[in-house]
């Protein structure tokens, strides 16, 4: 029990140098890309260095499995350069029981990652979504998909206008069964508009079989109820923002996945995408797990034998190749290629198996 805190300890030594390192690159990046983003603006540095801090924490998420192998690989070369392996295995303990520290100490990261980085990047990707868009434009649009349908706000000098779908066609940045609501300036509702399908194209909508209700006379407004073949309605939308943001399943909670998977089904929207997100993020304990026997198959071995940098450079492109192969995998799931448990787990836990088969031909051949 002391040797497997003490291999535990060690590995988070490991993990905390090398996310400080990355964590350190990731932001100097950043911050590079959001000076030049807003070069030609009036936005501060503080404003960006906010932006910067909002965007790293999806960053450091997605290079978590880099991470974990870098660290073991650290950590089995120093055990190895130190004799500590030797001396483990003249104990009586074997290298498979040595990795039991590590191992454990993945799971529970990858467990923290899914319960509490998932959140954490949830709510920062969805703040820096509204802020960026107000530091560019000056204002503030959004766009949700929920079980009553399709949500989108826009906003420009005339005033807010609130827009609600029951369908949408991201192909062609088409939405049907379309209820729009436009308030003045001031914040009173002007004007209510209903139609039977828009289509946005060159900032604006271009709705069809309309009716509209002026909401700032005295009189009955659907006596004075125009009906048009076509409107066009001013837009601050763009297609690619309101794609990002609905299909941006990273900015959706792995605590509120579940639910808003059962909303949209009901409301007759695809699902695919979510559901394999939600199956991933659920399978990273696993990948993690993976990355440390990866690394530690080519290092759990003494540096006499020579060889010490391609066995190092194995595992590094094993583990990327391996990451790769995952992704694509989720790729294949959310084209409908494949089933969704296999895209989520099919990869983490091909991968676990090939480690662990590497691990006991080094050691019992």
């Amino acid at each position: 029990m002391i040797l497997d805190r003490y291999f535990a300890r060690r590995f988070l030594v490991q993990m905390a140098i090398i996310m400080v390192v990355f964590l350190t690159l990731m932001f100097l990046i950043e911050l590079i890309e959001q000076v030049r983003r807003f070069g030609g603006s009036d936005v501060r540095l503080t404003q960006i260095l906010y932006l910067v801090s909002l965007n790293v924490p999806a960053a450091m998420s997605t290079i978590l499995p880099l991470i974990t192998i870098l660290a073991t690989v650290s950590l089995f070369l120093g055990l190895a350069r130190s004799s500590e392996l030797v001396v483990t295995r003249a104990s009586g303990r074997s290298g498979v029981r040595a990795l039991l520290a590590p191992v454990t100490v993945s799971f529970v990261l990858g467990l923290m990652a899914v319960a509490m980085l998932n959140p954490i990047v949830a709510s920062t990707m969805n703040q820096y979504q509204r802020v960026s868009e107000l530091y560019r434009a000056g204002e503030t649009s959004a766009a949700s998909l929920s079980g009553e349908g399709l949500w989108l706000r826009q906003g420009g000098a005339d005033g807010q206008s609130v827009i609600h779908a029951t369908g949408y066609a991201p192909e062609d940045s088409r939405i049907y069964g379309v209820t729009v609501l436009t308030y003045a300036p001031g914040g009173g509702p002007a004007r209510r508009i209903e139609a039977a399908t828009a289509t946005l194209d060159d900032n604006e909508w271009a709705l069809e079989d309309v009716k509209i209700w002026n909401l700032t006379t005295e009189t009955n407004p659907e006596a004075a109820a125009q009906i048009l073949p076509e409107y066009r309605l001013p837009s601050t939308l763009t297609p690619e923002r309101i794609r990002e943001t609905i299909g941006g399943r990273m900015n959706i909670s792995v605590w509120d996945l579940p639910s808003t998977i059962r909303q949209l089904d009901a409301a007759g929207f695809s699902t695919l995408r979510h559901r394999v997100w939600y199956q991933s993020e659920l399978s990273r304990p696993i990948f993690l797990v993976a990355m440390v026997l990866i690394g530690a198959a080519f290092t759990m071995r003494h540096v006499r034998f020579g060889g010490t940098g391609v066995a190092v450079l194995t595992a590094v492109l094993l583990g990327f190749g391996l990451y790769f192969i995952r992704n694509f995998a989720q790729i294949l799931g959310e084209n409908g290629q494949i089933p969704v448990p296999m895209a989520a787990w099919a990869a983490p836990v091909a991968s676990v198996l090939l480690a662990f088969g590497l691990i006991l031909h080094a050691e019992d051949g």
